[in-house]
């Protein structure tokens, strides 16, 4: 059933998502104190430490929303996007436990720890499960649109060759596993239809045609 496996995939992103977004929320609060170090309410200082945790949140979520789009179709980023990201990651778990570890509280470091923790695998685990959840989509429409061979065909079969696989049979499969959100490439297709190099083109080319007004 293609359509449940798309609704799950949209309900697990919008919930690492949303679990992410209230990680970095509470730890607004821990980075902004600790940011403030004592400063009066209100004053300059105390203000200006409310800007810290967005700063390195909004960086965060920039390039964790990168690599699930690119990772969706098959583009490894770079060195430096995964070293922001863990920098990014790994400044938000210091700042707020800090104080913490400053107190010598071993349940103050548990509990300023478990969400820049949570925040750190989701993160993580975010990417990976929409890629496998799009590659569960797609295989499933790619066996759907396979059609079924009849009683007489199945013992026919033997008796002939198996049949080269035509530019049309190939369209069909990559246009049944498309949904709104991919982006239609040469690559994409080749790993939904498994066809060749040189043909893949061809068959983007036709389904990108097939989009435009």
């Amino acid at each position: 059933m293609s359509e449940p496996i798309e609704r799950v995939a949209v309900q697990v992103d919008r919930l690492c998502w949303t679990g992410i977004l209230l990680g970095l929320a509470f730890t607004m609060t821990n980075v902004q104190q600790f940011a403030a170090a004592g400063s009066p309410v209100w004053s300059l200082a105390w203000c200006a430490a409310w800007l810290l945790d967005p700063m390195v949140s909004l960086v965060l979520l920039a390039i964790l929303r990168a690599e699930q789009v690119t990772a969706r179709h098959g583009v490894r980023m770079g060195g430096w996007v995964r070293a922001a990201k863990w920098f990014t990651l790994g400044a938000t778990y210091v700042m707020n436990t800090w104080s913490a570890y400053a107190a010598g509280s071993a349940a103050l470091v548990v509990l300023h720890s478990v969400p820049p923790l949570v925040v750190f695998v989701a993160a993580e685990a975010v990417t990976d499960l929409r890629d496998k959840l799009g590659s569960a989509v797609a295989a499933y429409a790619a066996v759907q649109a396979e059609p079924q061979a009849s009683p007489s065909s199945r013992r026919e079969a033997p008796k002939r060759a198996n049949p080269r696989t035509s530019f049309d049979d190939y369209l069909t499969v990559a246009r049944a596993a498309r949904t709104p959100d991919v982006m239609v490439t040469p690559a994409w297709v080749r790993e939904v239809t498994a066809c060749s190099r040189g043909l893949s083109s061809r068959l983007a080319a036709a389904l990108n045609a097939e989009v435009q007004p």
